[in-house]
């Protein structure tokens, strides 16, 4: 029997499929402890480095429409100092959320441009990861206030213009997205 040589970290069935791998090998590769099941349909080669940013791999492969935000993105971005022990995902309003993920989750909603606007596709353990951009994050950050804290919202702004990761104007047109720029304004301003 041959070793899994899937592309990615972390891998779907569809994944060994294409690779030519039968499902079959799928559980005796398993019992020979060269693959480790992560969850329903993901798998992941036993001696696989696992990178800081692992988890956000996991997460992006157990909910292919999800984008990863908030305190996860933060933490991506190095905009924070919290270390959140789950990760934070943007899903649509109607979208399914999986049952038993391969990681903690934390489900966020939302439709139309908020979910779509300022994402930007990363490269981590071979895995496409969506995750909102600096300043989505931040405006995120002011919009969902009463679950991450205005707290953290307000450092994420302050981290964010210091290490000039995003400009006022492209903070301006994600709180427009997000629709708080009454409650940025003062915060944007006392910072710059």
């Amino acid at each position: 029997m041959r070793s899994p040589s899937p592309e990615r970290a972390v891998s779907r069935t569809r994944d060994f499929d294409a690779a030519g791998i039968p499902r079959a090998y799928l559980r005796p590769l398993q019992d020979q402890g060269l693959l480790v099941r992560m969850g329903r349909s993901l798998y992941q080669l036993a001696d696989a480095e696992w990178s800081e940013s692992h988890s956000l791999a996991e997460a992006a492969r157990a909910v292919p429409h999800g984008v990863i935000c908030l305190l996860s993105a933060l933490r991506f971005h190095e905009l924070t100092t919290q270390l959140p022990h789950q990760v934070w995902m943007l899903i649509g309003h109607k979208k399914w959320a999986p049952e038993n993920p391969p990681v903690s989750l934390r489900i966020i909603r939302a439709t139309g441009d908020a979910l779509t606007a300022g994402v930007e596709r990363h490269m981590i353990e071979k895995v496409e990861v969506p995750i909102t951009n600096p300043a989505k994050t931040v405006a995120d950050c002011f919009k969902y206030r009463s679950q991450v804290g205005l707290d953290v919202a307000i450092e994420a702004l302050r981290d964010c213009l210091r290490s000039r990761r995003a400009t006022v104007d492209d903070l301006w047109r994600f709180a427009a997205v997000d629709r708080v720029q009454n409650v940025m304004r003062p915060y944007t301003e006392a910072t710059v």
